[in-house]
C-alpha cells in the first residue's frame, strides 16, 4: 500500500487537479495510489455482488454503485473543495439519492463493500473504516475472497462495535437494508 505521496495535506480541489501520477482515493487529506489493478477475481466477486444487490433493490429507491465512483466524505458541511477525504468503494448503496450530483456522492452511503486484495486490503481495514465510522456509513462489509470470510460493521450510537467475521455460505442479510441478502453460494458457485 503506498500512502502519502508527500507530506502535505490535500484537499479535493487539489483532487480534481490531480497529483503528478496516478491518485485513485484522498484521506484525510494523504493521496493513496493504486499499484496494480484489481485481480480478475476480485472483478468477480464485486460483478457478482452488483449483479445480485442490483437485483434485490428492483423497484427501490436505493440504488448501487460500483467503483470507480468518488464518494466525497465531509468532516461537516464544509465547501467540496474544503473536503479532505474521497474514497472509491468497490460497491455501496445509496438511499437518498439527493447525496448524488455529476461528480459523484457527497455524503456517507448506507452500505458499503470493500473486496480485500493483497494491494488494498491494509488500507481498507486499517485506515478506511475508521473513516466510514466517521462518516456515519451504517453498515461496512470487508470481504476476503481467498479466506471466504467477510467482517461486517455496524454503527451503532456513532461508532462501529468489533467485526463480526462470517464465512461466505448461505446467506447474509444486510442490516442496513434488509432489502437486501447476499447469496454466497450462488456468488461462489457463478466464481468457480
Amino acid at each position: 500500500m503506498k500512502t502519502r505521496l508527500d507530506a502535505r495535506h490535500y484537499t479535493y480541489a487539489d483532487y480534481l487537479t490531480g497529483p503528478e501520477g496516478r491518485c485513485d482515493e484522498l484521506i484525510d487529506g494523504a493521496y493513496y495510489v493504486r499499484e496494480p489493478s484489481p485481480t480478475e477475481h476480485h472483478q468477480e466477486f464485486a460483478g457478482e455482488l452488483y449483479h445480485q444487490v442490483r437485483l434485490a433493490l428492483e423497484g427501490k429507491s436505493a440504488r448501487v454503485y460500483i467503483a470507480p465512483l468518488d464518494v466525497r466524505l465531509p468532516r461537516s458541511d464544509e465547501a467540496d473543495e474544503h473536503i479532505d477525504t474521497v474514497v472509491q468503494p468497490d460497491l455501496f448503496v445509496v438511499c437518498d439519492r439527493r447525496k448524488m450530483d455529476p461528480r459523484g456522492m457527497r455524503g456517507p452511503p448506507d452500505w458499503i463493500v470493500e473486496v480485500l486484495s493483497p494491494a488494498t486490503a491494509r488500507r481498507d481495514t486499517i485506515v478506511k473504516v475508521p473513516v466510514y465510522e466517521r462518516a456515519g456509513v451504517r453498515e461496512v462489509w470487508l470481504i476476503h475472497p481467498t479466506k471466504l470470510t467477510v467482517t461486517v460493521y455496524r454503527l451503532q450510537d456513532g461508532r462501529y462495535g468489533p467485526g463480526m467475521i462470517l464465512e461466505l455460505k448461505g446467506q447474509t442479510i444486510v442490516a442496513a437494508l434488509p432489502d437486501i441478502r447476499i447469496d454466497w453460494d450462488r456468488l461462489l458457485a457463478r466464481i468457480d
